[in-house]
């Protein structure tokens, strides 16, 4: 019965959900127009906000950018795209297919959120050439879903800042261990619960029929100057040496070996820098290295697009007080004992316009923090709530599915079916456990 109300859901969203692109772009319209119900008399300072904020994700992007484009060479070479084939050609049956993309994403979510974004879409790949029964669309799904567990990772943005002396919030809340947040029993409950749940789900959405199987992309025509591999002069022996690879991207191995040695934790520049250099090390030479380069950069134009469009979004959400009236509105409502329900559900909603963990807690934290903490609700508590409201309804916020599709080669509208219905899910699972885990 499932299969068949997802199979006509999705349908119905694949005819209606525009790209999305048009989606930032109507969003960005609807937050204008609600800014400007909010302040009448101030019209221009959302023009401004909106400007200024345009550019705060300039570094960020380009993070994205090179985490897709150092992650897909890296594939590329031949031993890892051995072992993900190998990994991938356990998949038997298309049931099979789903788990296991879900589970080894869900292991990348754990481990770091940035690393997850590529391993997670390559794996889906993988597994959509080996195994044609399953239903690609779905399968992707299943590698985007577990961005819903990623609060109660080692790589959880809230969990981590309000762990770190110094923190804007420390003069309210204090500095709160990791084993108050992300390593509580509440959080892990909830955890092990989606982790088992949510396959099952899964599973029973999956289509009989109709099935769409993985449909490689064209390959991008090869550099001009192939023919310099073939060639022998001093230019085309130096682009096919190896060492030239390997003595740069031991480079960049001793750096990350100090940074760790040090104390520093993993973040996309650490991810980025080691998938730089592996890559470097492990391909034949630096003209192998560029060609796989340059293969992977079709995937990076959206992200390029769009996110500043939600930059924006975020900044106008900020300087207009929606995002302050949405937040004091549904906790308003709340006591001591439905409090972090209440913020849960706020935070979710507010994770739709403003999609971005440490961008939502600087601007829900201040308001949310102090309303719980007279309300007696522990602040570890309040943040918690947030972090998994963020991560909630990530599944039907383009935002985050943007690296994964651009990878795979899908538009937004083939995926979101399936992670609607995800949400629903993971909402009442999530909701249920936390008046009784936290």
């Amino acid at each position: 019965m499932l299969n068949r109300i997802a199979g006509r859901f999705s349908k119905g969203v694949e005819k209606y959900l525009p790209d999305a692109f048009v989606i930032a772009v109507l969003m960005t319209l609807l937050v204008f127009v609600l800014g400007f119900f909010m302040k009448p008399s101030e019209p221009i300072e959302l023009f401004q906000s909106f400007g200024d904020g345009f550019w705060v994700y300039l570094a960020f992007t380009m993070q994205m950018v090179l985490l897709l484009m150092t992650g897909m060479a890296l594939a590329s070479v031949p031993a890892i795209g051995g072992g993900l084939e190998k990994l991938a050609s356990l998949a038997k049956t298309a049931n099979q297919a789903y788990v296991l993309t879900f589970l080894v994403s869900s292991a990348a979510y754990y481990i770091n959120w940035g690393l997850a974004v590529v391993v997670g879409a390559i794996f889906a790949r993988e597994v959509g050439k080996r195994n044609k029964n399953a239903h690609f669309p779905l399968l992707v799904a299943c590698a985007y879903a577990p961005t819903a567990l990623y609060t109660a990772g080692l790589s959880s943005s809230i969990g981590l800042t309000v762990a770190t002396k110094g923190h804007f919030l420390e003069k309210v809340m204090g500095v709160i261990p990791t084993s108050e947040t992300i390593f509580h029993p509440g959080t892990i409950t909830i955890l092990f619960a989606l982790v088992i749940t949510m396959p099952i789900f899964i599973v029973l959405m999956a289509p009989k029929k109709g099935i769409i199987a993985y449909n490689p992309p064209a390959k991008l025509p090869e550099l001009d100057d192939k023919p310099s591999e073939t060639v022998n002069t001093p230019a085309a022996r130096l682009e096919n040496a190896p060492f030239l690879g390997i003595v740069t991207g031991l480079i960049g191995v001793v750096y990350l070996i100090f940074k760790f040695i040090n104390g520093k934790d993993l973040d996309l520049n650490m991810i980025n820098i080691g998938f730089l250099s592996l890559g470097l090390i492990l391909h034949k030479s630096l003209f192998q290295y560029a060609k796989a380069f340059k293969e992977a950069a079709s995937a990076i134009s959206p992200i390029i697009l769009q996110f500043p469009f939600y930059a924006g979004i975020i900044a106008v959400l900020q300087s207009s007080g929606l995002g302050e009236s949405i937040i004091n509105g549904m906790t308003s409502i709340a006591s001591k004992n439905t409090f972090d329900i209440f913020t849960y559900w706020t935070a979710g909603l507010v994770n739709i316009l403003a999609p971005s963990g440490g961008g939502q807690w600087s601007l829900q934290g201040p308001l949310q923090v102090p309303a719980g903490m007279k309300l007696g609700v522990e602040p570890s508590v309040i943040a918690m709530a947030v972090g998994w409201g963020d991560a909630w309804t990530n599944l039907i916020q383009p935002f985050w599915a943007l690296p994964i599709l651009s990878v795979v080669g899908l538009h937004i509208r083939h995926i979101m079916g399936y992670c609607i219905l995800l949400s629903i899910w993971v909402g009442i699972i999530t909701t249920v456990l936390m008046i009784f885990v936290y």
